[in-house]
């Protein structure tokens, strides 16, 4: 088959695509700043190429066919496809564009979201679009220019910059500490231990490091996102094991207090990570930039 058949000129398709929405060769002819006659005879010849009728024509009233509305179907997303990948092309010109960034939630509610107006005061020509991810994360098939994820710095095939080390401290509620008190490490094998889905074993792993006994733990429910398992340790359900910097504001409340006072750092850390493909996408590198020389200055 003739590859122009199967390829029909973007004149042919916005013609037609306009007169589908309106259902009047007069209306599209005005939204595309021609003559009606000129939009009928690109439908025409649509139409022709094609082989099928795609509108009912009725006087000086159209109707689509049914092959007309299942075309006008396939084609809107892949036209404006083309045309927000066209507005970028005009962004990246002017040093904007949009960016694709995918952040566990906590990290996003926590910490990114209370500095995020810093980024648009000196960048409001990007386009941030923001996605809340849990769990490993998919390079290749996410369709994500970005992350902010936990590891331990490696990812194949992508850079990766560290934003903030981890210090995972257990957190109780002052009355829950108040009825049952720890005054050791020890004492915490008399609470319920919450856990987040994806780090189950992030209680053994703490407590080993300290060389206590992992053998008597009493496990509560587990949760997917951190900040429920903070809102559980609230409400008095049991400790939890939580990044320190994700209950400064509830620390400084005194809506929950530190445990026992010991610490163990993680191996873990939040980073920035992409694919090496990306690294010089503009607007990445104007998010990473402000990004890293964020996570060094204190929330004002």
């Amino acid at each position: 088959m003739n590859p122009r058949r199967l390829t029909p000129s973007m004149s042919l398709l916005l013609a037609f695509d306009a007169s589908a929405r309106h259902l009047s060769f007069t209306r599209a002819a005005d939204e595309l700043a021609t003559t009606q006659s000129a939009v009928s005879k690109q439908v025409q010849a649509l139409e022709e190429l094609v082989g099928v009728e795609l509108f009912i024509r009725s006087g000086r009233k159209i109707t689509l066919t049914d092959v007309g509305s299942m075309y006008q179907r396939e084609l809107v997303g892949h036209l404006t496809g083309i045309r927000n990948a066209t507005l970028q092309v005009i962004a990246y010109r002017n040093g904007g564009g949009s960016l694709q960034l995918a952040v566990l939630p906590t990290f996003a509610t926590k910490w990114l979201m209370p500095r995020l107006h810093e980024f648009y005061a000196s960048h409001g020509q990007v386009e941030l679009h923001v996605h809340s991810r849990i769990g490993q994360i998919d390079t290749d098939k996410s369709g994500m220019d970005a992350f902010i994820a936990v590891g331990d710095g490696t990812w194949p095939g992508c850079e990766s910059h560290l934003l903030q080390n981890e210090e995972l401290v257990p957190i109780i509620s002052p009355q829950l500490a108040k009825s049952a008190p720890i005054h050791e490490v020890a004492d915490l094998a008399n609470h319920f231990l919450l856990r987040i889905t994806a780090r189950p074993d992030a209680w053994q792993r703490w407590l080993g490091a300290q060389s206590v006994n992992t053998g008597r733990l009493r496990y509560g429910p587990t949760f997917e996102l951190t900040s429920h398992l903070i809102q559980a340790v609230t409400a008095g359900i049991g400790v939890g094991l939580v990044p320190r910097y994700f209950v400064q504001d509830e620390l400084e409340a005194g809506t929950v207090a530190i445990a026992v006072q010991s610490s163990v750092p993680s191996n873990l850390g939040y980073y920035l990570v992409y694919l090496r493909d990306r690294a010089k996408y503009p607007p990445l590198l104007q998010f990473r930039d402000w990004l890293l020389a964020s996570a060094h200055r204190p929330l004002v």
